[in-house]
């Protein structure tokens, strides 16, 4: 059963050499087999469905060639179990009932085949036999066809030879000139002169001439007549000496000069189009008719439908009706006066091309002088667009209006057309830069008073509003937006589906002098500018202008300064690729002077904050009485008022800037009171000599001490951060009280509380200044100025100071 199923094989040892037909039969196999491996390049594993990795020797290789039976059996019997036994015969039972069944279909199919083969082949062997009787019948059918045929050639052989002679041979002398065949050159095609039949056809079409041309006139088929009369001019002209040939000329003339004047009238109404009135004019130059005088006429009529196309569009723009979109105005214009211009230049180039340059520039005239006026119209109508904050649809009309003029700007190229439609799109452009650096100057103006409007509202509310910082950030975001969206507006110029953006202008000076230039930098500066007035304010207290709104300002400045300006000017070089070599303004430059404005405008709000500060300082002194004053019990209002406004100021400064750098500060700072100042000192050591009779010597000392002592620069370069401001203010606050009080004469109660208030002031202000010496400098100069200017200079004990100090 193995042996069965493993197909054709040998059934003996290898060492076995059997004779006769049965042994010859699995070798041719196998011989073939061999053959057909080597020529698929199958290996001997492969060539039998198997993997090449099993030996081909193995004699238990059910699928190999030397597969020996019994060593299989008996290896099955060793290792197998009986259940496995009785399934391998089940499988293998099963498998040679299949091959049984693929045996016989196969053997069925072919036996279908092959009777079907036979069939066909019995009945090809009958047809072609009927084939063949019926060629025999045809060609014999074919031999008489021919012998006939020779027959009545040879009848019909003179008559066919007069037939030709007459239909297109040699002709009678006579007529020779008559059938030249110049005379009807449509209606010849043979080399040789026509023949009897071909001279009749033109003659009778000469004699029926006049007919047709009656017929074709009274039916409007002008064209048709005139062709008819081009055909027969020359015969008619060459042999009009002929009284039968003259009589039609004449009647053709006749005919001709009242379709000529019809042809006139018809384009002289201008009721029709512009490729009729070219079809009337073609034809009366067919005809004969002046070319200079049919130009002008052409021309004539072409203006008179352009004009009457401008009258259309400036009613439009009239006053009284609204003026339409601008889209709908240029697809108007582009539509009826450009259309109506290129139909009437192509007609008049097509049909008077003959008039050469003259012609050319009476026509370049004509288009220049009416696209003059075309383009006023439109100007005026884009003039209109320049309110709108949208350029959108004015980008879509004016790319229309650029695409409609390419074709006349070809077609005329000596009138320039396109040049200046060109140039009106490109001053278009620059209306729109400073259109929108009007916007984004009128943003920031807007964006100020909103913050003055917010700045003053907590105060009329009596409510907390919102921070310098929350303020700032408003102001820059939406500075920044308006930028934003006035690059993306104007970008809209230079799109790739606009059809002027790869124009020069637009690919270099727009880019570079036009958006970087005019209104990135331009705004810039603008709003350096505009910051920078705000300084020049006048009025004691700094005019109108809020302090905080300066503090804002200089924040802003300087964060244009550090980070702003780099990235707008960054994000428009991205967004317009400037190719042109012009100069522009670097980006250190405006970095400098974002930085001179914010440093001004820091610099104007401690002069604002400390001559706020420094009124109600002078106001107290020169108000007061200070030789009749009692003895102090208190500290005066304003000093705390001065300490709470120098308070409230650091907290404004500190929301925008940093801390800033301080010297380092004593341990006593907040303890030390004037009896250890210089002025209490001095009044102390030279009291017994301070008299009406010695006052040089007190003077002479103070002096003398100054000259040792540091210098104060009150108005100093105020630095960037918070200590530096407060320092600046409270310089100013200070040498005014100095000045205040060396203007003034102190009783000893006078000099005393001079000497509380200014203990108080050194109590809090020295905290806010980056060195603690100058407040008290400051403060020494103030006490002894007083002691200078008071005749009984008696100080107060510092411990006095320091409980009235700390009652206060």
């Amino acid at each position: 059963m193995a042996a069965a199923a493993a197909g054709p094989g040998p059934g003996s040892a290898p060492g076995d050499s059997p004779e006769g037909p049965e042994a010859e039969a699995p070798e041719r196999r196998r011989k073939a087999h061999g053959m057909l491996k080597v020529y698929y390049g199958l290996s001997e594993g492969e060539a039998a469905g198997r993997p090449a990795g099993p030996d081909p020797l193995d004699p238990i290789d059910l699928n190999g060639a030397h597969f020996d039976p019994e060593v299989y059996l008996d290896k099955l019997r060793r290792e197998c179990p009986l259940a496995q036994l009785m399934d391998s015969e089940t499988d293998m039972v099963r498998q040679i009932r299949a091959l049984d069944s693929d045996m016989q279909t196969l053997v069925y199919e072919n036996y279908n085949k092959f009777i079907s083969a036979t069939d066909t082949i019995r009945k090809m062997k009958n047809d072609f036999r009927k084939m063949e009787d019926e060629m025999d019948r045809l060609a014999t059918n074919m031999a008489v066809i021919t012998d006939f045929s020779a027959r009545i050639s040879a009848t019909l052989q003179d008559r066919h030879e007069r037939i030709t002679k007459l239909a297109g041979g040699p002709q009678p002398r006579a007529g020779a000139k008559v059938g030249h065949p110049q005379s009807f050159g449509a209606n010849t095609t043979s080399v040789g002169p026509p023949g009897v039949h071909a001279l009749l056809r033109k003659l009778q079409f000469l004699f029926e001439l006049p007919s047709r041309l009656t017929k074709c006139v009274e039916l409007g088929a002008y064209g048709q007549a005139v062709r008819y009369q081009g055909r027969a001019r020359a015969v008619l002209q060459q042999y009009q000496h002929l009284p039968s040939f003259r009589a039609i000329q004449d009647d053709c003339q006749v005919i001709t000069a009242r379709l000529a004047q019809q042809l006139r009238q018809r384009f002289r109404e201008g009721g029709s189009g512009a490729p009729e009135q070219a079809e009337c004019v073609e034809l009366l130059l067919a005809l004969g008719e002046p070319a200079e005088e049919l130009c002008e006429e052409f021309l004539a009529h072409g203006r008179g439908r352009l004009e009457e196309e401008l009258r259309s569009l400036e009613a439009e723009l009239g006053p009284s009706p609204p003026a339409p979109d601008v889209l709908e105005f240029t697809d108007r214009g582009g539509s009826g006066f450009v259309g109506g211009l290129c139909q009437v230049a192509a007609a008049y180039q097509e049909l008077f091309a003959a008039q050469g340059a003259a012609g050319a520039e009476k026509l370049a005239a004509f288009a220049r002088e009416l696209g003059g006026r075309y383009f006023a119209l439109v100007e005026r109508r884009l003039a209109q667009e320049q309110g709108g904050s949208d350029n959108s649809l004015l980008v879509r009309a004016l790319d229309r209006f650029h695409r409609r003029l390419r074709a006349p700007g070809a077609l005329l190229a000596a009138a320039g057309l396109a040049e200046a439609a060109t140039e009106i799109v490109e001053r278009v452009a620059r209306e729109r830069l400073g259109h929108h650096l009007q916007g984004l100057r009128a943003a920031f103006l807007g964006c100020l008073t909103d913050v003055r409007q917010a700045l003053a509202a907590p105060r009329l509310a009596g409510k907390e509003g919102p921070g310098l910082a929350e303020l700032l950030a408003n102001v820059a975001s939406s500075i920044l937006s308006h930028i934003k969206a006035s690059l993306a507006a104007v970008h809209l110029f230079t799109a790739k589906e606009v059809s002027f953006s790869n124009k020069p202008y637009f690919r270099g000076e727009f880019c570079s002098q036009g958006v970087r230039e005019g209104l990135i930098v331009g705004f810039i500066r603008s709003m350096c500018q505009t910051a920078q007035s705000f300084c020049d304010s006048p009025g004691e207290k700094g005019g109108a202008t809020p302090p905080a709104l300066l503090l804002l300002l200089s924040r802003l400045c300087l964060d244009y300064e550090t980070a702003t300006i780099s990235y707008i000017l960054t994000l428009t070089d991205e967004q317009f690729l400037v190719q042109d070599q012009s100069p522009v303004t670097p980006v250190s430059t405006l970095c400098a002077e974002a930085r001179e404005t914010a440093r001004r405008l820091l610099t104007h709000y401690v002069k604002v904050q400390g001559l706020v500060i420094s009124q109600m300082l002078r106001k107290s002194v020169e108000t007061r009485d200070w030789l009749s004053t009692l003895e102090p019990r208190n500290v005066r209002a304003v000093m705390k008022r001065v300490v709470e406004d120098t308070t409230a100021i650091d907290v404004q400064v500190g929301l925008l800037y940093e801390e800033g750098v301080r010297k380092a500060q004593s341990s006593d700072s907040s303890k030390r009171t004037f009896s250890v100042y210089s002025s209490s000192r001095q009044q102390g050591r030279y009291a017994p000599s301070y008299t009406p009779s010695a006052p040089m010597d007190t003077n002479l000392l103070s002096n003398i001490q100054k000259l040792f002592s540091e210098r104060i620069d009150v108005f100093s370069p105020v630095e960037f951060n918070k200590v530096s401001v407060l320092t600046g203010i409270i310089k100013i606050s200070l040498k005014t009280l100095l000045e205040c009080v060396r203007l003034r004469t102190f009783g000893r109660f006078g000099l005393q509380q001079v000497q509380v208030d200014c203990h108080f002031l050194q109590l809090y202000l020295w905290r806010f200044v980056a060195d603690e010496e100058l407040v008290h400098l400051l403060l020494d100069e103030v006490v002894a100025s007083a002691a200078l200017r008071c005749p009984d200079p008696v100080p107060m004990e510092p411990s006095v100071v320091e409980v009235i100090c700390e009652r206060g």
